[in-house]
């Protein structure tokens, strides 16, 4: 497969790539990480020809058919969504199919021995290729990216940036090259396109190299993660948490290494300090300084990692709100047509749901109408006391001031907010010394999207509706956000599409669909479809069923308004299952909490021998033995009971909400 070697590339004086070799090894899924800014992008755009390199070689073998997304989408599509993924473009399938087609017909317009055995030849690659069946594989592949059956017959200059992007995904993926590059390909897709485009590429026989900021995305999905930090490139085989432990271990290795050449050093300085004048040890200090410059040289060889600067994070509040914050009924929203009717939804204080469902349905029009931005079509939206709402959009960059300093900015969010609070906020969020000077107009879209948090930070709300925060941010500042809103002490409502965030941070799961209804689901993701299951709601997280939803929502003229969960939708045998379940997880759970206490009191009795023991050490290594099993035996048991738990918890409230 494609293979770098020596590979430079310069921003200024700046090394982008440092003298970077690598071999891309066949058929694997390579994940592409480091900090924003460490040059991932720069190096897809190199192997794609985006970008010229400095220095180095690119060896792409003759074989190799290369896929990636374009910066823009096709200027000139075909007339139809269908038409231009099997012919738009310049993908080898593409070109396949006109190149097919034209000679098709002009052997039908000019018959002669001639046409009819160009086609005969072309015809035989096409047959090869399976360019008779791309049809079929196209409405697969756009179905599963979230086009509808109406969807794939219009004019793709119609649609809005992220469908056409979506379609330039899909014309890839019919292209079926054998090395694949993307950089953030879950960009612009919704939950269940999201589900199926991993599934797809977990499927994929050829090579992938991809860049993402979704960690379940990477976990779930690389068989290698490349590391690429300070100019260098190191590969870790395995998924994200793999590469994390790996190169914990290799720094504490190069530490190790480090420290040892240090003191080896240090100790033939002190030879050399001690006898260099003196002309009887002149030639063995004069070895000893040839081997410290030796020491010196392999000191330079022992690699480093800076890291990168990590954000720190605590959004405050002002003062507490009520206990019901939002009360939503009977609302109807959208635009020239409803996108979603008969909504009903009670956010209380201390909640934080996460709103999810199909793109196109609603859920940023649902949080510009709960921020007030538009009015509702219908139906009532109250606040609770004492509610301090704070909005940060999906288009949040789009808001900023770019002629206006970073602090300006900060300072204009909130006028209770002092210079040196809005500084302190901004150090927060890594803008050291005269950063916070500079103007929004020459930051990076992370930048940016850290002084957009630095102004919802400001207004010290008890309330925060948020759409898609995680965007632009890198992996790092995605873990610090999500610690900080899981110790956020006031209310959120969110939209992601980033799966690991939904289920850090959610306490509820609001779910919309396609036909206009919606329902709120207590949990985390995988408890809404367990209790989706249960009452026959449909699973929007499911790929297959979602699209069948969608298809059949086209063809009703009237949504139809959904049931309280649990209300007509539960048979009595449904909660007879529950209740069953109920006193089978309460009493595991009673034995966990049993067996947890036993561990502990071994634990505490090892301690106290280890203590006594501490002058015998063969005894001493023995009961640290004994105790590093018990420590491990009780953090499973820890796993197995919150877990437990969670799911006790979670069917109380359902059987609760039904008045069982």
């Amino acid at each position: 497969m494609i293979r770098i070697e020596s590979l430079r590339k310069f921003f200024g004086v700046k090394p982008i790539l440092d003298n970077v070799s690598y071999h891309f090894p066949e058929g694997e899924r390579i994940a592409l990480v480091g900090a924003n800014g460490a040059g991932k992008t720069t190096l897809l755009d190199i192997l794609t020809g985006s970008q010229d390199i400095d220095g180095g070689t690119i060896l792409i073998p003759p074989r190799t058919r290369l896929g990636y997304l374009p910066q823009e989408p096709n200027p000139n599509p075909a007339s139809s969504v269908l038409e231009e993924s099997v012919a738009g473009g310049e993908g080898y399938m593409q070109a396949l199919y006109r190149r097919h087609r034209d000679a098709l017909d002009k052997m039908t317009n000019e018959y002669s021995d001639k046409t009819f055995h160009d086609f005969e030849i072309l015809d035989i690659e096409f047959q090869r290729e399976g360019g008779y069946s791309m049809e079929s594989e196209a409405r697969a592949v756009l179905k599963g990216l979230g086009f509808s059956e109406e969807m794939i017959e219009v004019d793709p200059s119609t649609l809005s940036g992220g469908w056409r992007m979506r379609l330039e995904l899909g014309k890839i993926f019919i292209n079926n090259p054998n090395f694949l590059i993307l950089d953030e390909p879950t960009n612009h897709l919704d939950l269940p396109s999201l589900i199926w485009v991993e599934r797809w590429l977990q499927s994929y026989q050829g090579t992938l190299l991809f860049v993402s900021h979704d960690r379940s995305l990477l976990e779930r999905l690389p068989t290698y993660t490349v590391y690429l930090s300070h100019g260098h490139l190191t590969a870790y085989k395995g998924n994200f948490s793999s590469f994390l432990e790996q190169r914990e271990l290799r720094l504490l290795q190069d530490a190790a290494t480090a420290d040892t050449l240090r003191r080896q050093r240090e100790h033939l300085q002190s030879f050399v300090d001690r006898f260099g004048a003196k002309a009887s040890k002149a030639a063995q200090a004069q070895s000893r300084v040839k081997m410290i410059a030796r020491i010196r040289e392999m000191e330079d060889s022992v690699p480093t990692d800076g890291g990168a600067d990590s954000i720190a994070l605590r959004i405050p509040i002002g003062t507490a709100s009520g206990r019901e914050v939002l009360k939503i009924q009977n609302a109807t929203i959208g635009y020239d047509r409803p996108l979603a009717t008969g909504i009903q939804l009670l956010v209380e204080r201390g909640h934080r749901v996460a709103v999810i469902g199909a793109n196109g349905i609603g859920k940023s029009t649902l949080l510009k109408a709960i921020a007030g931005h538009i009015a509702p079509l219908a139906g009532t939206f109250v606040e609770g006391h004492g509610v301090q709402m704070a909005w940060f959009a999906q288009d949040q960059l789009d808001t900023l001031e770019v002629n206006r300093s970073a602090l300006d900015n900060v300072l204009m969010s909130s006028t209770e907010t002092s210079e040196r609070e809005a500084r302190s906020l901004l150090g927060s969020l890594l803008f050291r010394g005269e950063d916070v000077f500079k103007h929004v107009g020459v930051l990076s879209g992370g930048e940016k999207a850290r002084v957009g948090l630095a102004k919802l930070l400001a207004k010290r709300a008890n309330f925060l509706v948020m759409d898609e925060p995680t965007n632009h941010l890198d992996l790092s500042s995605v873990e610090v956000l999500t610690a900080a809103l899981q110790d956020y002490e006031g209310t959120l409502l969110f939209v992601s599409h980033d799966r690991n965030f939904i289920d850090a941070v959610c306490t509820h799961v609001f779910v919309m669909l396609p036909d206009g209804r919606s329902s709120l689901f207590v949990g985390k993701l995988e408890d809404y479809q367990r209790l989706a299951k249960q009452c026959g709601f449909p699973d929007v997280l499911d790929p297959s069923p979602v699209h069948a939803v969608e298809a059949g929502a086209q063809k009703k003229s009237k949504p139809k308004d959904l049931e309280p969960v649990g209300k007509k939708t539960l048979s009595e045998a449904d909660i007879s299952t529950m209740k069953r379940d109920l006193q089978k997880n309460e009493k595991r759970l009673a034995e966990l909490d049993r067996n947890m206490a036993t561990n502990l009191k071994t634990m505490l009795d090892l301690d106290g021998q280890m203590e006594a023991s501490a002058a015998e050490f063969s005894k001493l290594s023995k009961l640290g033995a004994e105790r590093s099993v018990v420590e491990k035996s009780s953090q499973k048991l820890e796993e197995e009971w919150m877990l437990v738990s969670e799911a006790v918890e979670s069917t109380r409230t359902a059987l609760k909400e039904i008045g069982r």
